[in-house]
């Protein structure tokens, strides 16, 4: 399921691990980053071998603008700690899907 991290277990929980991670960057009050939790939700349960982690990118600054973040929801997928894309804004759980399989 999904893990909240921050920039203290970041590298613990993404960089270091292997395989495929999607790191969701959220803030609170983003009413797009509400909309995508049960996409995630479901992504989660349905890719077992996905590991899902969010990042209150208001609460860990340094590590939001490590990876360029303006703006939220911003997906960033990981294969093996490497950035394979990365992408700002809700998107259909059909689409997300797609855009996860396309850049493993």
């Amino acid at each position: 399921m999904k893990t909240i991290v921050d920039e203290n277990d970041f590298d613990a929980e993404v960089i270091k691990q292997t395989g495929v991670v999607l790191v969701d960057f959220y803030t609170d009050g983003c009413a797009p980053c509400r909309m995508m939790m049960p996409v995630l939700e479901e992504l989660a349960i349905e890719q077992s071998e996905l590991k899902i982690v969010k990042v209150d990118a208001a609460a860990n600054n340094a590590l939001a603008a490590n990876f360029r973040v303006s703006a939220v929801p911003t997906f960033v997928l990981f294969n093996n700690g490497q950035v394979k894309g990365q992408f700002t804004g809700a998107r259909s759980k059909k689409n997300l899907i797609e855009w996860i399989s396309s850049n493993r």
